[in-house]
């Protein structure tokens, strides 16, 4: 606990984020960016080049819907928004959640390995996504005269 004056251990991490500049994009949120948009053209094909989409528990008009929010997300993400990160970090999450549920039931090594992939992959990017977050509200908080 700080001493009476000091600031925080979080006031100094808020005060250490460097606000993004004009039109940067840092790694971990290109790589979102175009995991989004990857997913949205995946769903897509996936939709259409799969015969009888019901049988196999799906709908066109479920897949269109998935794509166009991959899609929103993506372009909320490239132009900067703390919503479209937040709610990539929500599919994150849940991402990461089923995956390791998945991995209790995998019945072979590959599975597992693939789990275990899955997981690590999206626990990198939702813990870098963490720190562009604050520099996206930094970057909001900032007047633009101090930029």
């Amino acid at each position: 606990m700080p001493e009476p004056g000091q600031p925080s251990h979080d006031e100094l991490a808020r005060v250490a984020l460097r606000p993004l500049d004009e039109n940067e994009r840092p790694a971990a949120l290109a790589v979102a960016i175009a995991v989004c948009v990857l997913l949205a053209i995946a769903v897509l094909t996936g939709a259409a080049t799969v015969h009888d989409l019901s049988r196999h528990g799906g709908s066109l008009p479920g897949a269109v819907f998935l794509a166009v929010i991959l899609a929103l997300l993506a372009q909320g993400m490239y132009r900067r928004r703390y919503w479209a990160v937040l709610g990539f970090e929500a599919l994150l999450a849940f991402q990461i959640i089923v995956t390791s549920l998945a991995l209790v039931v995998a019945s072979t090594l590959t599975a597992a390995g693939l789990c275990l992939l899955s997981i690590s992959l999206g626990g990198w990017l939702f813990w870098k996504l963490v720190r562009v977050m604050g520099r996206i509200q930094a970057s909001e908080r900032t007047p633009n005269t101090l930029r």
